[in-house]
């Protein structure tokens, strides 16, 4: 697939990788794509994001918000909920805690597949991409067969990741109050002007 990558989308992949080390991750996200993206040398797509109302900054802050954010499946109100049947989750989730050690309820990174493989450190390596990411990149692929592009774009790594819509970069990029409807008809519009 990356054989039919610009030499554009190469280098969004290889910053997407750069984002990600520069915020201490260890692995590659739809939001280090995003950001990726929203540099000038990803070209149309950067000002497609920027005319959306994005930039680099405040993009890498709100990942940084959401990323810092603990993620419980339980709101308050379900608490409440419980509550009124006599279960308290404060003290469910202490006794948890008890029994299975201090921080065994803390969100961890994403898990790594195969369970004898050697964890890598290296900081200039390959840095692994989630499953969301790599659906990015398969829907840029199928964007492009769709779209009748003899090549992978930025402009069609952007459609991949508004398509998959379930990420961190989508969650940020409906913070920022974007309509991903239009941020794909604006992107499609790059496209047709580009050609």
């Amino acid at each position: 697939m990356f054989e039919r990558f610009t030499d554009q989308a190469r280098n969004v992949v290889v910053h997407a990788q750069e984002e990600s080390r520069g915020l201490g991750h260890p692995y590659v996200g739809t939001e280090h794509i995003l950001l990726a993206l929203l540099d000038p040398s990803a070209g149309a797509t950067a000002t497609v994001l920027a005319d959306a109302g994005l930039d680099a900054p405040a993009v890498r802050d709100a990942v940084q918000r959401n990323l810092a954010q603990p993620r419980t499946p339980l709101t308050s109100e379900d608490a409440e909920a419980l509550k009124s049947i006599g279960i308290d989750l404060e003290r469910v989730l202490d006794r948890l805690e008890a029994t299975l050690g201090s921080g065994a309820l803390a969100s961890s990174p994403p898990p790594r597949r195969g369970l004898l493989r050697r964890r890598r450190r290296s900081v200039g390596g390959h840095i692994p991409f989630t499953a969301r990411s790599k659906k990015v990149l398969e829907l840029s692929l199928r964007e492009a067969i769709a779209l009748k592009s003899g090549h992978i774009g930025s402009e069609h790594l952007l459609l991949g990741l508004i398509r998959e819509g379930d990420g961190l970069a989508a969650l940020v990029l409906s913070q920022q109050g974007v309509d991903l409807k239009a941020l794909r008809a604006a992107t499609l519009r790059a496209l047709d002007q580009a050609a």
